[in-house]
C-alpha cells in the first residue's frame, strides 16, 4: 500500500464492537479484568497502554519502517527516553545546531548521571569521524538542523559507524516521514515531535520513538510504562487523527514553504536565506537526494535583533509565536525563544544570531503569506 493510505488505515481500523469507521477515544484509566488475573486485549492500566495509543504507535511505525513505536507525551519525553538507553560513561556525538531543548537536556541534566556529549556539525563526515571515542554509543543527527538547515548525509553516518556498536538516532521531525525516511537510509532509531507535522494542527503534544531492534524496542516500552511518559487517549486521537492528511498537508506545506523561500531570498531587506530547495544551499543536492522535497522549514537573517524586532511586530497573518509543523504560518525569533537555553557564543558559532527568524511556512493561500512578509519587512 502507498503511503497515503496506510496513514488512513493502518492503525485506524473500524471499530470492531460497532463497525464505526473513526475509533471511539477510550477516556479511562482503568480495565475490568474477564476473571482474576486476566484482561481483554492485554489492557490493564491506561499508564502502560490503551488502545488509542496502541493504534497510533501501529500507524507510526508502519509509516517509518520500524518494527515497534511508542508515544510519549512529547518529543521531548521521548527523546529523553532514547538517551536512557545509555549508561554511565557512554559518549554521544550530537548534531551542532541541535534543538535548544535537546543541548539543554543533555548539558544540564544528562551529564549529571555519567554522559559525555560532543556536538559536531554532523552535515561534516569527517567532523564525526574525529569525534568518535572508544566509549561512542549513541550519535544523535538531526536534519535538517534546528534552524540552521543544514543537512546531514544519513546514509554516510550509517557507514562511518557500520562496524561499531553505535545507535543512529535522527530526528526526522522537521520532515515528517512523508518527506523523508531515515530507516530507509541506515538509521536505528527515529525520534518526532509528534506535535509538529504528524499533529499538524497545533492542538496537541506528543512524542515518538520508533525502533528497528526489538531489543531496545522491549527497553523504551520499560521505560514508556515505568517513568509514566506514555501519552494519553485524547492526544493520541487527535494526532492519529491529524495523521491522516499527513501526505496531502506536506505536499502544500512543501509547494508553500518553496515559493515563500524564493521570495525571500531576492528580497533585498533579507541577508541570507537558509533552506535547503535553493541551489545555493551547501548541501542543496543531497537534500535532493536524501528528502521528497526541501520542506516548509526555513530561516532567515535580518542582521540585527533591532531589525527582527520591528518585523516580528509588524506581522499579522504569521503567526509569532512557539512551535511549528502546524497547518497556520508560525514564525519565531530562536535566539531568544527556542534556543535561548543555549550559551550565546555557542549561539553566535552556530549561526544563530539575533537577527536570524524561523519561519514555519503553513498551507494558507502562499500570496497572502508572502503579502504579510512583505509589509512586514517595509518596517526594517
Amino acid at each position: 500500500m502507498g503511503f497515503a493510505t496506510n496513514a488512513i488505515h493502518v492503525g485506524q481500523e473500524p471499530d470492531p464492537s460497532t463497525g464505526a469507521v473513526v475509533a471511539p477515544i477510550y477516556q479511562t484509566s482503568t480495565y475490568v479484568q474477564s476473571e482474576f488475573g486476566k484482561y481483554r486485549n492485554g489492557f490493564d492500566y491506561a499508564r502502560t497502554n490503551h488502545p488509542n495509543r496502541k493504534a497510533l504507535e501501529r500507524t507510526l511505525a508502519k509509516l517509518e519502517g520500524g518494527v515497534q513505536a511508542y508515544v510519549f507525551t512529547s518529543g521531548m519525553a521521548g527523546i529523553d527516553a532514547v538517551f536512557r538507553l545509555l549508561r554511565p560513561g557512554d559518549h554521544v556525538i550530537l548534531s551542532e545546531a541541535v534543538y535548544g531543548g535537546v543541548y539543554r537536556l543533555s548539558t544540564q541534566l544528562l551529564v549529571h548521571f555519567g554522559l559525555e556529549f560532543s556536538f559536531v556539525d554532523t552535515s561534516q563526515p569527517e567532523a564525526v569521524f574525529s569525534a568518535l571515542r572508544p566509549n561512542t554509543k549513541m550519535l544523535y543527527v538531526e536534519t535538517p538542523t534546528n534552524p540552521t538547515m543544514l543537512v546531514t548525509d544519513i546514509k554516510k553516518m550509517a557507514d562511518l559507524i557500520s562496524n561499531r556498536d553505535i545507535r543512529l538516532v535522527v530526528d526526522n521531525t522537521f520532515l515528517s516521514p512523508y518527506l523523508q525516511q531515515p530507516i530507509d537510509l541506515g538509521a536505528h532509531i527515529v525520534v518526532h515531535s509528534m506535535t509538529k507535522y504528524l499533529n499538524g494542527h497545533s492542538d496537541a503534544t506528543g512524542g515518538a520513538v520508533i525502533l528497528t531492534r526489538q531489543e531496545d524496542a522491549e527497553k523504551i516500552y520499560f521505560i514508556q510504562r515505568s517513568a509514566g511518559a506514555g501519552l494519553a487517549p485524547m492526544d493520541c486521537f487527535l494526532i492519529s487523527r491529524g495523521i491522516k492528511t499527513l501526505a496531502v498537508r506536506m505536499l502544500q506545506h512543501n509547494a508553500n514553504g518553496l515559493s515563500v523561500a524564493r521570495h525571500l531570498d531576492a528580497h533585498p531587506k533579507v541577508k541570507k536565506v537558509y533552506y535547503p530547495g535553493l541551489s545555493s544551499h551547501p548541501q542543496h543536492d543531497l537534500a535532493r537526494k536524501q528528502q521528497r522535497g526541501p520542506g516548509a522549514m526555513l530561516a532567515f537573517d535580518l542582521e540585527s535583533l533591532d531589525n527582527a524586532r520591528r518585523f516580528l511586530n509588524q506581522v499579522k497573518l504569521c503567526s509569532l509565536a512557539e512551535s511549528l509543523g502546524g497547518v497556520e504560518t508560525l514564525i519565531s525569533l530562536p535566539a531568544t525563544m527556542t534556543h535561548a537555553s543555549m550559551p550565546a557564543d555557542v549561539r553566535n558559532r552556530i549561526g544563530i544570531t539575533e537577527g536570524l527568524v524561523r519561519l514555519s511556512v503553513g498551507i494558507e493561500d502562499v500570496d497572502d503569506i508572502i503579502a504579510d512578509l512583505d509589509q512586514a519587512l517595509l518596517n526594517i
